[in-house]
């Protein structure tokens, strides 16, 4: 059985978790918590980086960065069924993806920045920098939200809502209605969002 190190906080992790379950993985693979912050935890052991997800493979190899395992998975269950082989197809969905993930590293950067440095050294501009490229993100995803088959651009972007739910009190929700119903539209598709929800 292969084994996903992750945290269920994390929007990578939850992101590898939803796409195991489109594809019906799920059974395939077993979650095991990773704790990036415990020293003793095995995880730089698996990913040099000590980055989560890592996916430990049956013969023991290892793959990390969530896109990568989406990647894997999807080959594993006959391929193009989250990324479109189809070359405009495929770059679009592979695009949009990316912005989603793009959200979640700048939502982070700010999660870290208060979680790590003294409240006296936080650097505002640089939140502020994050922030806008949150902003940003949303814009676009508001003015033309994935649509069709669920595809790994739907998973990022739902687990991108999600986790400015959970760090953020879901501020976004205000400004972008259109994106709260896309994300209640996506939750009721996929059962395993609100599965992988990390609960109170």
């Amino acid at each position: 059985m292969m084994i996903l190190r992750s945290a269920p906080a994390s929007p990578f992790g939850r992101k590898a978790k939803i796409a195991a379950d489109l594809l019906g993985l799920h059974d395939a693979i077993e979650v095991v918590f990773a704790d990036t912050n415990d020293p003793n935890d095995s995880l730089p052991t698996q990913n040099p980086l000590g980055k989560i997800p890592v996916l430990i493979l049956d013969d023991g190899s290892k793959l990390y960065d969530s896109r990568v395992i989406v990647e894997y998975l999807d080959a594993l269950a006959g391929g193009g069924r989250l990324i479109p082989s189809a070359s405009a197809a495929r770059w679009r969905v592979l695009s949009a993806a990316a912005l989603a993930d793009g959200m979640n590293d700048a939502a982070l950067l700010i999660i870290y920045e208060k979680r790590f440095r003294p409240a006296e050294l936080w650097s505002q501009a640089w939140m502020e920098r994050q922030a806008q490229k949150i902003t940003r993100a949303l814009a676009v995803f508001a003015a033309a939200p994935p649509a069709g088959i669920r595809d790994i651009s739907h998973i990022g972007l739902a687990c991108a809502l999600g986790y400015l739910d959970l760090r953020f009190a879901g501020a976004w929700r205000g400004e972008y209605p259109a994106l709260v119903a896309w994300l209640d539209a996506f939750a009721a598709d996929v059962p395993a969002f609100e599965a992988t929800r990390l609960k109170d």
